[in-house]
């Protein structure tokens, strides 16, 4: 697939099954990760990769997580929290590394890391793979981010779960490039 496809048609898909990106596609698709733009080259970036029954332990820590910042979590939400994880077969737990820098501000890290995640999804899409990237509260949890091996300096910036589409795609809507993008004229 050529890149202008791929950025145009990438479509977020919630239902995810085997096989993820394995190999030289995973390989990649991690390694498109890496060309996020970078001010300074601070590589305000890093990834865990979270599969098999590890997805088991990342939801119990997801859920216990959610229970201490919450101690009247319903349950409902608790059980679904343990079993997120579940929903694909293979999880990126995109990472900002906040380095202090005079000409690299805090946000613009945190949008390199968001640019990384983007172009995660993407790749993985142009190889035929679909994924999805989801947050809640969780992922802004520093109870949740302490309990997986997380720095002071550093904040989840979500999830990326990858496998192969289970389903449909949802339809993508057009969108009018005119709507969103207009000529800036100096004012006064």
């Amino acid at each position: 697939m050529d890149a202008i496809t791929a950025l145009q048609q990438r479509n977020s898909s919630a239902r995810l099954s085997e096989p993820a990106p394995m190999g030289e596609d995973r390989h990649a698709i991690f390694q498109a990760a890496l060309r996020a733009p970078d001010h300074a080259r601070l590589r305000p970036w890093r990834f865990l990769t979270v599969e098999g029954n590890a997805r088991l332990t990342l939801g119990e820590k997801m859920a216990s997580a959610a229970k201490i910042d919450n101690p009247e979590l319903d349950t409902a939400i608790y059980e679904k929290l343990k079993l997120a994880p579940l929903r694909a077969p293979l999880l990126v737990i995109v990472i900002a590394k906040i380095s202090e820098h005079p000409k690299v501000p805090e946000v613009e890290q945190i949008l390199s890391a968001g640019a990384a995640a983007t172009k995660l999804l993407t790749a993985a899409h142009a190889l035929g793979y679909a994924g999805i990237w989801r947050t809640g509260s969780v992922s802004f949890s520093r109870t949740f981010m302490n309990s997986i091996g997380l720095q002071a300096n550093e904040k989840m910036v979500g999830f990326i779960y990858l496998g192969t589409a289970d389903g449909p795609s949802k339809p993508l809507p057009d969108m009018a490039v005119d709507d969103f993008f207009q000529a800036w004229r100096s004012v006064g």
